[in-house]
């Protein structure tokens, strides 16, 4: 398994050695559970049937899921027919949707659960809930099995995005990917209880400092795919990990840069804006990865 299906192209054999995300061949979940920390139009009234896995191929300093982000072996190994098992337990509980996080160092278990379980009767949308550091052709794979994107649009800056996730060519690839997202599924259309049944929606995490970031990307988003789009301005940023030793970042989010940025969102006439408070700024709405399965 020589991997080169995102924007790193490592090159390892995941059968054997760890990928750049942390992950070898083999899929792990780090938690299965309903979820209602998400947009309102996501997490509903029952929650969000998410499930959380090990890995990532971006490694951002200040990662508030690095417990699990970092380590490729944490959680519970999991089968295409494992995960499609899941999906339809989470489905029994009575969640909304089937929330994928971190998805891309997965994509071909994740594909093939998918079929599965839809086969043995899932009916929720599958939302697909990536940081969009990832190919586009990469994504075809699932043009038809997933029914919602939730990307992140981290940066337009490579300057930024090489210094807080090692990515310079974040922008060039994350455009890339969020076009083919609307090209599967447009912009987000809700149900008559205001639940998402299809679409993409782009979410931004303001950083400390880097309000102008939060402009250039509400920018490139209203200019691509106008000021009807699905946007989520972020406040919950706080720092932790790496970010806790680096100039700039290594504080929460002031009340000052909140509302500049949510002028701009204003300025910019974005109909559809999900804002978040500073309250939400709080470990306390990271899950709990010890307890997989609820």
């Amino acid at each position: 398994m020589i991997c080169t299906a995102c924007p790193r192209e490592c090159g390892i054999d995941r059968e054997h050695i760890k990928g750049s995300c942390g992950v070898k061949a083999e899929s792990r979940i780090t938690r299965a559970a309903l979820h209602m920390w998400e947009e309102p139009c996501i997490s509903g009234t029952r929650g969000s049937g998410t499930i959380f896995f090990s890995g990532c191929n971006l490694q951002c300093v200040f990662c508030q899921n690095a417990a699990i982000s970092r380590d490729g072996d944490l959680g519970v190994a999991v089968t295409e027919q494992g995960l499609a098992d899941t999906m339809l337990h989470l489905e029994s509980l009575g969640a909304h949707n089937i929330n994928l996080v971190t998805p891309v160092p997965h994509y071909n278990v994740i594909a093939s659960a998918i079929v599965l379980a839809k086969d043995k009767g899932l009916s929720i949308p599958i939302v697909y809930n990536t940081n969009a550091y990832e190919k586009a052709e990469s994504l075809k794979m699932f043009d038809g099995l997933v029914d919602i994107y939730l990307p992140d649009l981290k940066y337009v800056s490579p300057k930024l995005s090489s210094m807080f996730s090692g990515a310079s060519d974040y922008f060039e690839y994350a455009s890339s990917a969020i076009d083919e997202m609307y090209r599967q599924c447009g912009n987000i259309c809700l149900d008559a209880d205001g639940i998402a049944n299809r679409g993409v929606l782009i979410r931004h995490l303001i950083l400390p400092c880097c309000v102008d970031e939060a402009r250039r990307v509400m920018n490139y988003v209203v200019s691509r795919y106008t000021n009807k789009a699905y946007f989520s301005l972020m406040s919950q940023y706080y720092p932790c990990g790496r970010a806790l030793e680096m100039k700039y970042i290594n504080r929460k989010l002031t009340s000052r840069e909140r509302n500049q940025a949510i002028e701009h969102a204003e300025s910019l006439r974005l109909e559809n804006v999900y804002l978040q408070g500073l309250t939400s700024a709080d470990c306390a709405f990271t899950p709990n990865f010890d307890n997989y399965f609820q």
